[in-house]
């Protein structure tokens, strides 16, 4: 059976501005081709769930966007600007774009407070009364103020996760990007982590998710992409893709991940 052309289905909502925008972007690890001419446009206040199989490439795409990880040919703009390949220009990038990773990457040494307070002093110029203000305010929304004089080894993964949400949020970015933030943490902890995810995806933020959590896309998501072998095989609504997938991947997929 010949699979569909995934470019043809659910492209960005057509009320929304593109945003990030990637097109016939490859990658190489040595021999593996872990992204093969992927395109893909995430509008403004759009929230993409990226869904596969491991090893599928959604990490690595994910992480492509804000140059953490280099791409051999193809292009990707974010807000219309191409991606700066180094130096003040590729700063001031990653400024605009908030990464949640699977380690917190917390600074041990800092309090919760001067954690999320660090980049908008250094980066931004930010004051510090005001830099401290605007951080009281993201770790109450996220759950944690009282935390706020703590340090990262006296908090639980959820805690830490939520810090490192709020973190990112403290630089104002323009796109969020989540790559598995969940797959770390206990299962008891995953939830206060989505809860927090999904606030912010109803608030408008444009977001990239790469999660395992199918709960999460369907409640949260815009438009759900299945990705496999380094490819997009699929785009759809949450409805679309989890009632009806149109790929044997995907239902392949799916059928080993959802309850029966």
């Amino acid at each position: 059976m010949t699979e569909p052309d995934a470019g043809s289905a659910a492209p960005a909502q057509p009320d929304r501005r593109p945003f990030v925008v990637l097109e016939h972007v490859n990658k190489h690890f040595g021999e593996l081709h872990v992204l093969q001419d992927v395109d893909l446009t995430v509008g403004e206040g759009e929230v993409v769930v990226l869904i596969g199989p491991s090893g599928s490439g959604k990490s690595t795409l994910c992480r492509a966007i804000n140059r953490l990880e280099t791409i051999e040919s193809g292009t990707i703009t974010l807000d219309g600007v191409p991606l700066p390949a180094e130096g003040r220009a590729l700063a001031g990038l990653r400024a605009d774009v908030g990464m949640v990773f699977q380690s917190f990457n917390l600074f041990a040494h800092k309090t919760i407070l001067e954690n999320v307070t660090l980049g908008p002093i250094k980066v931004r110029g930010i004051s510090k009364d005001d830099a401290s203000a605007r951080a009281h305010e993201l770790l109450e929304r996220v759950g944690v103020r009282a935390q706020a004089d703590k340090y990262p080894a006296q908090l639980s993964g959820g805690q830490q996760q939520r810090v490192a949400i709020a973190r990112a949020l403290a630089m104002d970015p323009k796109v969020m990007l989540f790559d598995e933030p969940t797959s770390a943490l206990d299962p008891e902890m995953i939830n206060e982590v989505l809860e927090v995810m999904t606030s912010l995806a109803r608030s408008g933020m444009t977001m990239l998710v790469v999660t395992h959590e199918m709960g999460f896309a369907r409640r949260a998501a815009d438009r759900v992409v299945f990705m496999a072998d380094g490819r997009i095989l699929e785009q759809a609504t949450p409805e679309q893709f989890f009632t009806a997938p149109t790929t044997d991947r995907a239902r392949d997929f799916l059928s080993k991940i959802l309850p029966h």
